[in-house]
């Protein structure tokens, strides 16, 4: 009897750990607030066609702010 005893308990606090272990596979994983999270960009728009591009990668010339080297020529001709 005392066997089987150890035995059951011993099934019982496997199968606990499994559940748990299987439990924490199909949750997200939690983002973790002391990580930085990226600053915001300014956009600007192209003034060439219109579309908005972050400051960053953007063309500046001439007090303008275009999205290509292309568009920059064009507008510049």
């Amino acid at each position: 009897m005392g066997k089987l005893l150890v035995i059951i308990i011993g099934a019982f606090i496997i199968y606990q750990m499994l559940k748990g272990y299987f439990r924490n596979l199909q949750q997200p994983p939690a983002s973790n607030p002391n990580t930085p999270r990226p600053a915001a960009e300014n956009m600007v728009r192209c003034v060439q066609c219109g579309v908005n591009v972050p400051q960053t990668e953007a063309i500046f010339s001439r007090g303008e702010f275009f999205c290509t080297d292309e568009h920059r020529r064009l507008r510049q001709q």
